[in-house]
């Protein structure tokens, strides 16, 4: 069965043209993944690797076009490269055994700068010895480096095991979606609607990825549709710890939910999950300081057809509106792209991101970060503008608090 993105490890190999990314690629995969040829920059497009790493598990390699190439296309290239830095979990510098230049530098300042964990390949060691005065600098500052031969396998096992050693313990180690907040025996509700963008005969990657938490978990999990829920209530003999719903339903979930019983939604808990909770709470909180004309950025991790009452498109926009009581501009951007300049946005609203790994959802928050612009996702902005934001917090006590203390000291 194939797993979701957001549960692999996300390795990205990085280097000049024809260095042998391509080849170490094919290596550490066993098989034929990208093209390889001496021709300097055969790989244009990021080529992705599913894979599994035993006994690291399910891991995704990202092959990039060389770092030094030239031309207009070469350019956008090189663009494309940089994306893959947002979204790179482990980084693998691939060098030949005696070349280490301004380009590499570059590639090792950007993942030490991210905290991405690096290991440097001098490949090709079987046309000479790798240079003594750059090992030794490598040694000195503690950079893991393995020399390799993609054409012979040399290295190769020793590539897999280093990776192995400094894989993130974020990742290894990485806590549930809602287990924390259900102990083992303890049941959840999940309230699930079905509506016209409800995917035909499944339930969608945040609902299956709860449900299956809730599982390893050995706690129990109800499932029912919103209209269903009073009824739900009424067959248990004890009630559930937590509630969580689709955040559309937020409103009649709330109304049908005795007070004493959390909620919170599936978006939320993907905000914590995926991201970082704390900071798309004081995102959210920006809603209040909104204006009437004032630029609003919309980014979905999933490329879609919107249908009818679309969330991002449609409802968000709809019950902001509403909220501040004048025309806001929203601007829409999905997949990968984002935009440069964030300053002109006084707000940006993120999907779950449950499609993605965390590392490029969290490269997302620090950007608006450093532009100065707050983030917050769908859930939370739903919350915030139907006005049940503080009880949605009730299951996540810093989350709260931040919320609480920001509205004493108002």
């Amino acid at each position: 069965m194939q797993v979701s993105k957001s549960f692999r490890l996300h390795i990205g190999l990085f280097g000049r043209r024809n260095v042998g990314k391509s080849s170490i690629l094919n290596a550490l995969c066993s098989q034929e993944v990208s093209i390889v040829s001496e021709i300097a920059g055969t790989t244009t497009d990021p080529v992705e690797k599913p894979m599994e790493l035993l006994p690291l598990g399910p891991v995704l390699f990202i092959d990039t076009a060389g770092i030094d190439d030239t031309g207009a296309l070469g350019e956008k290239r090189i663009e494309k490269t940089m994306k893959v830095f947002d979204r790179t979990d482990l980084g693998l510098i691939i060098s030949t055994s005696g070349e280490w230049g301004d380009f590499e530098e570059l590639i090792l300042k950007e993942l030490k700068d991210r905290g991405i964990p690096v290991v440097v390949v001098l490949n090709k060691s079987d046309l000479g010895g790798c240079n003594e005065c750059l090992t030794r600098n490598f040694a000195s500052e503690k950079i893991i480096f393995v020399e390799t031969s993609a054409l012979n396998g040399l290295g190769i096992p020793e590539l897999r095991q280093a990776i192995l050693k400094i894989a993130p313990d974020d990742f290894i180690n990485r806590p549930g979606i809602v287990s924390d907040l259900v102990e083992p025996g303890e049941a959840a509700i999940l309230v699930v609607p079905i509506d016209k963008e409800a995917p035909k005969g499944r339930l969608i990657l945040p609902q299956v990825q709860t449900i299956r938490d809730l599982l390893d978990n050995d706690s129990f999990c109800m499932v029912v549709k919103e209209r269903e829920l009073r009824e739900a209530f009424s067959r248990l003999n004890k009630p559930p710890k937590l509630v969580v719903t689709d955040s559309q339903a937020f409103l009649k979930v709330a109304a049908d939910t005795p007070p004493e019983i959390p909620i919170t939604s599936f978006s939320i808990l993907f905000a914590r999950y995926q991201g970082d909770l704390p900071e798309m709470v004081k995102g959210a909180m920006a809603i209040d300081k909104l204006k009437t004309g004032d630029k609003v950025l919309i980014a979905e991790a999933c490329s879609h057809h919107p249908i009818g009452e679309d969330i991002g498109t449609v409802k968000i926009p709809r019950w902001l509106t509403q909220y501040v009581g004048g025309k806001l501009e929203f601007v829409h951007h999905r997949g990968h792209d984002f935009p440069e300049n964030l300053a002109e946005f006084k707000l940006i609203i993120h999907c779950g991101a449950c499609m993605w790994n965390r590392r490029e959802m969290l490269s997302r928050l620090m950007k608006a970060r450093l532009a100065g612009v707050p983030l917050t996702n769908y859930g939370l902005t739903i919350a915030y503008s139907l006005g049940i934001f503080e009880r949605a917090l009730q299951p996540f006590p810093a989350a709260l608090y931040i919320y609480k203390n920001s509205q004493k000291n108002q």
